[in-house]
């Protein structure tokens, strides 16, 4: 039996890969699992084939005699949202996220708003691939699928419940926000608004080629982004990915802040705000400067696997303060245990206004390292994952502790490095960290070669 789903979803390369026979399949499969008689939520970004893969999926949805609402254009954690407070049983989003913009992609969404877990993942993968599909009698298809227009509003509102609007609004916040050419240029601005920002965009209008930068927010797609936010001499700038679950901030000093740098200082702001067992969940991608900066605080941090999902749903069953991703991805179980672009925006804001210190002092208060992050492409489709990681694991045994919970991280006193093969795209990705910048990009070259003779 083969695989559908990866890391987050399923994910492919436009009427290559995700094909609209794909898409009905996958829709059958989903209606099948929660029954003729769930309703469903379908919304998606801006992608390329976005429109053609969610009638497909509504399609094979249909067919199993499941009602279907379309909240249309919106951030993923705003269909989450909607899902999660609106009464449906469950959600589907057509997204591809952070990948390029060639790929689509399609996420299913339990009740809670929370991406499936694994073990339902499996059941729907069974139902894919062994063709049991709910089939209905023509009598029951009579339904029209309908649209729910109250989605951005609902989860607008959702978010600033968590945050004390009048403190940040009498700051009078300058912000830059980069929506990607996709669904962040919706929500995010509406929430400034909202908190009383002067408000200056980029890459705000929503176009599916994405012909402004990539729709990952990385150091080098947002060097231009950077350069704006430090000549408009903004407080602080926010840039999203493709569906807006993940916020990557610039400082003050127009500086690019990775996420778990990020997600480290929303950790430490939520433990003061809300009432949960004093630890955070994050995966193993994160740097050595979380448990380093964190334990300061009598808060723990556990790591877990790559992945929103996994995560998420660790942090569902032991519970915790927060859980994050380096890439930008916090969640914030007070309002959804889900990655929340917009929330942490708020979050952040919050931080500032409540503190009375600057973003730039905010992130200075963290130890400082030195990050590089590489990708070495797969040609050799026969390459096993595991023998790459022994090999990584025989060079570097005496260089420090060694943690294999997802691909290979090396922890030393003043670096580590991951290597990690990824769930989405053919490629290794290498992230290193280190407090002297040579040492950085020495090691992650020394790592792209090694990867180069294996692949």
């Amino acid at each position: 039996m083969g695989k559908l789903f990866g890391t987050d979803g399923v994910r492919g390369i436009i009427n290559k890969e995700l094909t609209v026979e794909l898409a009905t399949k996958i829709g059958k499969a989903v209606g099948t699992f929660f029954g003729s008689d769930s309703t469903i939520l379908i919304g998606r970004d801006a992608r390329a084939g976005g429109d053609m893969i969610s009638r497909a999926v509504e399609s094979g949805l249909l067919s199993t005699g499941v009602k279907i609402f379309e909240g249309g254009f919106g951030a993923t954690p705003a269909i989450q949202y909607g899902v999660k407070t609106l009464g449906y049983d469950a959600g589907v989003i057509i997204t591809a996220s952070h990948n390029p913009a060639e790929y689509n992609g399609i996420k299913v969404i339990d009740r809670d708003g929370v991406e499936v877990s694994r073990e339902k993942e499996n059941e729907i993968e069974d139902i894919f691939f062994s063709d049991k599909f709910l089939v209905q009698d023509w009598k029951k298809l009579t339904y029209d699928v309908k649209k729910d227009d109250r989605i951005i509003d609902t989860y607008v509102k959702g978010i600033l419940s968590h945050v004390d609007v009048e403190k940040i609004k009498s700051k009078g916040f300058k912000i830059l926000i980069d929506g990607a050419n996709s669904v962040g240029s919706i929500s995010t601005p509406i929430v400034a608004r909202e908190l009383g920002c002067k408000i200056f965009t980029v890459n705000a209008n929503i176009d599916p080629l994405f012909p402004a930068r990539t729709p990952e927010p990385t150091f080098e797609s947002l060097n231009e982004t950077a350069g704006i936010a430090k000549q408009l001499g903004v407080d602080l700038a926010v840039a999203h990915d493709g569906d807006a679950d993940r916020a990557i901030f610039i400082d003050s000093l127009g500086r690019v802040q990775w996420g778990d740098r990020s997600g480290t200082l929303l950790s430490y702001w939520a433990s003061t705000k809300e009432k949960y067992p004093r630890r955070i969940f994050t995966a193993v991608s994160s740097s050595i400067l979380v448990q380093q900066f964190l334990s300061k605080y009598g808060i723990e941090v556990k790591w877990t696997k790559v992945g929103s999902v996994d995560i998420a749903h660790t942090l569902m069953k032991e519970s915790g303060i927060a859980g994050f991703e380096e890439n930008g991805g916090f969640i914030f179980p007070a309002h959804q245990f889900v990655r929340d672009g917009a929330m942490s925006f708020a979050l952040m804001l919050e931080m500032m206004a409540i503190e009375g210190i600057t973003s730039a002092q905010l992130f200075d208060m963290l130890p400082k390292y030195y990050m590089v992050k590489t990708k070495v492409n797969i040609t050799n489709k026969d390459v096993q994952s595991s023998k790459v990681y022994d090999e990584i694991a025989s060079i570097y045994k005496d260089k420090g502790q060694i943690v294999t919970i997802d691909g290979i991280k090396v922890m030393a006193d003043d670096f580590w490095f991951l290597v990690r093969k990824s769930g989405t795209e053919p490629i290794f990705r290498v992230m290193v960290e280190a407090k002297d910048e040579e040492k950085a990009r020495n090691l992650a070259n020394e790592l792209v070669k090694v990867l180069g003779g294996m692949t």
